[in-house]
């Protein structure tokens, strides 16, 4: 004999154990997140400060926005963005690596410009033309 609620009983369980799956897996990409980033920032302060002939080869922006309302009329709303600099630069042998630079860095450095790279792992220390 089946009583009312049990197919209810079933989707219910059936609902709890999918939510903590999925919130499983999210918390899991979150830690896996921060420890690839705690990681990375090891690597990076056990490497050695290298300088390097380097010519600028390319240079790109990441501009990044968000903007929400702060009242149900929409009267009154917050904007902000931010901007990430990238160079890439390009040595001797050949390869090339992309660092992240100081937006003032990023205005006076220009693509073909030559000069000594100084890095660390994957920190970019600075970059002097000749």
């Amino acid at each position: 004999m089946k009583f009312m609620g049990q197919g209810n009983d079933l989707f219910f369980n059936s609902f709890i154990v999918i939510f903590f799956i999925i919130f499983a897996l999210i918390l899991g990409l979150f830690v896996v997140g921060i420890l690839g980033g705690i990681k990375q920032w090891k690597i990076n302060n056990n490497s050695p400060v290298l300088t390097v002939e380097a010519k600028i080869v390319a240079k790109r922006m990441k501009v990044r926005s968000s903007s929400s309302s702060l009242n149900d009329d929409n009267t009154m709303f917050t904007n902000s963005s931010s901007t990430d600099y990238y160079i890439t630069f390009e040595f001797e042998s050949g390869d090339r690596l992309e660092f992240e630079v100081p937006g003032d860095e990023y205005g006076i450095l220009v693509e073909g410009d030559l000069g000594k790279l100084t890095f660390q792992g994957t920190r970019y220390k600075g970059f002097t033309r000749k």
